[in-house]
């Protein structure tokens, strides 16, 4: 396994764990009503946007 690779799966696994947990925080928003779960929420979703982007970019430099 070459360096990249386990890049790669820890962005990967960093996306999938923020998008969850923004998943969940809405949630929480929904039955609560708590505004700074839906802060937190929406945080969350962009920072997994974030990771996803980059992942994608990766592709781009590395060839």
């Amino acid at each position: 396994m070459t360096l990249l690779t386990a890049h790669r799966i820890l962005i990967s696994t960093a996306v999938v764990f923020f998008f969850g947990f923004s998943l969940w925080e809405l949630r929480n928003f929904l039955n609560t009503g708590d505004l700074w779960a839906s802060f937190r929420g929406c945080l969350y979703l962009l920072v997994s946007l974030g990771f996803a982007i980059y992942l994608k970019s990766l592709k781009r430099w590395v060839k």
